[in-house]
């Protein structure tokens, strides 16, 4: 095992949506957030792309942060390079990772390539620059052109070079070759060992990166939430995951993201009251990775602009989620399973018959176990406890209550409940 995959077990990422997290949306003012984040028990910061945006075919006011204008210099809105070097490196001083989104199958409009290479490019039958998925203020980039693809890794070598971020998150992965991130790979972990995060769940990409997405659990969770499915397909899908990949490869579980919230709603309209359950499930699973979007501790209840200014409403207050968010990853971190992802035991919906509770057990043997027991329906549910592997002292993780469990105990869960015990 790697020391890059030494240190996501357990791990955390959390997605930082810069222009929307102060009113200034500059790198130096985010520092002030640090310590909280540290505090919440947050390890791995990824940050939106932090290249220029083009002007030409921009849409709104701002444009997408993903139609890059260069890939070698900062966004002037968010401030200069000495400051991402300094958010780098007082990053690392608290003891957090660093990753940056990297956007590789297209650029914006006016890119610098479009002038001094446009061969880089692919080009449309009128010879024009063009784009093949429907998105109006980007243009493709020519993976046949072995010049560009070098092009490509000497710019990702600038961040590692320059800043000594930790690693990528590359956007739409799949839309670029497997071949090309091998090399990419293969040439900048000479530089330093680095986390790699693929936006896709084709799983042939574990060949290459460290994690994937979990997209396909994002919809499921979503269609239980709003009646279209039940336990036994999460069951179903959470043993398709494990077998799917190879310990210590991972995917990557959210509830919500800049892409779900701003343009399928937050998590609250999707997921309506099982959007905290849902949250602490995604927290629990030991062989993957637990996403928390730019507020979502808050809660931010409304779908963030895209293309333009819309400012998430911090206060002085610790944020209401803050504590939910830490006793989760307080535990991933402590606890042992989580750093033995290839030998835990999962046992899935065993310990009730109830079709309408789900409910798992997580640990290893007599050590840290997890039972989580989740209502996924609107209504008051009594129901017999089964099966339990491991009777005993337990302690309810958000409320600290004591209760022995064991088989045939009778318990009950309010509409949309939940209940994640830990042996004490």
């Amino acid at each position: 095992m790697t020391k890059q995959h030494d240190f996501l077990a357990g791990s955390n990422i959390y997605e930082v949506n810069l222009r929307q997290y102060t009113p200034s949306g500059a790198l130096k003012d985010f520092l002030m957030h640090l310590p909280r984040l540290k505090a919440m028990g947050i390890e791995i910061l990824w940050f939106m792309p932090l290249t220029p945006i083009s002007i030409k075919e921009r849409k709104g006011t701002l444009g997408s942060y993903y139609a890059a204008s260069d890939y070698t210099s900062i966004n002037p809105e968010y401030g200069t390079e000495d400051d991402f070097r300094q958010l780098v490196s007082e990053a690392h001083a608290a003891g957090f990772k660093v990753m940056i989104d990297w956007v590789a199958n297209h650029t914006g409009w006016d890119h610098t390539w479009t002038r001094t290479h446009p061969d880089y490019y692919i080009r449309n039958n009128d010879k024009g620059f063009t784009e093949r998925n429907g998105w109006e203020d980007v243009i493709d980039l020519d993976y046949s052109n072995l010049e560009m693809r070098q092009a490509m890794i000497d710019s990702m070598a600038y961040w590692v070079k320059s800043f000594d971020i930790d690693g990528f998150r590359c956007d739409m992965a799949m839309l670029v070759s497997l071949e090309f991130w091998s090399e990419a790979r293969l040439q900048l972990d000479k530089i330093k060992l680095l986390i790699w995060l693929a936006e896709c769940e084709d799983v042939n990409y574990f060949q290459v990166f460290d994690m994937l997405y979990a997209w396909e659990w994002m919809h499921l969770t979503k269609n239980v939430a709003n009646g279209y499915a039940d336990k036994y397909a999460l069951e179903f899908l959470i043993k398709e995951y494990t077998a799917r990949k190879s310990f210590p490869k991972r995917y990557l579980y959210f509830t919500s993201n800049h892409d779900e919230n701003s343009w399928n709603g937050t998590e609250y309209e999707r997921y309506g009251k099982l959007s905290q359950p849902f949250a602490a499930l995604t927290m629990l699973l030991p062989d993957g990775i637990p996403l928390i979007y730019s507020g979502q501790e808050l809660p931010v209840m409304h779908r963030l602009k895209f293309f333009d200014k819309d400012l998430i409403l911090w206060t002085d207050r610790e944020p209401l989620l803050h504590s939910f968010y830490n006793v989760f990853l307080e535990i991933r971190k402590t606890n042992h399973w989580y750093q033995n992802a290839d030998n835990y035991i999962l046992e899935i919906n065993q310990f009730t018959s109830d079709s309408r509770i789900f409910s798992l057990q997580v640990g290893l043997p007599g050590k840290d176990d997890i039972i989580g027991l989740f209502n996924l329906t609107n209504e008051k549910t009594q129901f017999v406890l089964q099966n339990i592997l491991e009777p005993g002292n337990y302690k309810n993780i958000l409320t600290s209550d004591a209760v022995f469990i064991e088989s045939g105990l009778d318990a009950s869960l309010e509409a949309f409940d939940f209940r994640i015990y830990i042996r004490s």
